[in-house]
This record gives C-alpha cells, structure tokens and sequence, in this order.
C-alpha cells in the first residue's frame, strides 16, 4: 500500500494528536493541518477504507494496529532524515524540519534503513551503556549533544568535518 503525502500526514497527525490529547476529533485535525472539515472527512474516510483508522462520524477517531505501526514509521522516517540533516551535514534545524518532511515521502525503507545505520556508525551510538531509550526525549536530547561532540572530534581528539 503506497500513502500519499497527505494520506502520510493525516495518519502522523492522528498519532501525535492521540498521544498528546488522548482523544482525536475531525476539528482537531483540521485546526492542526490548517483543512477544511469536510476535505478532512473525505481523508479520514480514505482511510478507514485502507484500514488504518477506525472512523465514524461525530465519534472518536482511533488508528487500527496497522495504522499505528504506519504512522510510527512515518515519525520514524522524519526523525532518521532530520538527524541526518542537522547532525551530520549541520543543517539548521528550521531547514531541516521542512526538508525532512518532504524527504521522507520520497525515500524507499531500504533506503531509510540503510541510512539509519549510517547514522548510528558515523555518531557510534552503539556504545551507549546508559538504558537508551529511543522515545525518551531526555535520552534524544542526549545523543544529540554526545552526536554533536562525536563530530567535532571532542572525544577522540579528531574531527571528521
């Protein structure tokens, strides 16, 4: 099943929306993705029929497993590429939120994997005893700041860039 750029935003969306609010209503997606209510009934709708949402009018709407491992995804996506950006090419983060949203709509999850372990070999990752926990914010603030001093060079005495 290939979402489009929209189908994508919707379902990321409802998961932050659901995460944050514990209740999800046509209003609150319209407000957040700036949609009129009815094209976002038409969406929801088109969703429900792939699956991905459990959707009645003037009810709760809620992500079926599948949608939830989707949208997870689509987070995921966004969050591999704007590290890249930022902390690998010292993208500023106002670009590189825009370029990664758009970025990942156009990558393969090859493509995303591959670059995840990119990622994690360039910024060695992979030695952190600490109970990492990549859903933490504390612990994403963490890393950025070791990825960061991992770049320059602080900890071995030698910079890549």
């Amino acid at each position: 099943m290939k979402l489009t750029f929209s189908q994508e935003e919707y379902l990321k969306t409802i998961y932050i929306i659901k995460n944050t609010e514990k209740q999800v209503r046509v209003t609150d997606i319209a407000k957040k993705l700036g949609y009129s209510k009815p094209s976002v009934n038409r969406a929801l709708n088109n969703l429900a029929d792939e699956k991905l949402i459990k959707y009645q009018i003037y009810k709760d709407i809620e992500l079926t497993k599948k949608g939830v491992i989707v949208a997870k995804d689509i987070i995921k996506r966004h969050d591999i590429l704007k590290l890249f950006l930022t902390e690998i090419l010292e993208t500023d983060e106002n670009t590189a939120e825009i370029e990664a949203a758009s970025m990942k709509h156009a990558i393969s999850e090859n493509t995303i994997i591959k670059l995840e372990k990119y990622i994690n070999k360039i910024l060695d990752l992979g030695d952190l005893d600490c109970g990492y926990d990549k859903d933490s914010q504390q612990c994403r603030t963490c890393v950025k700041i070791s990825a960061k001093r991992r770049l320059r060079g602080e900890e071995n005495g030698k910079s890549l860039f």
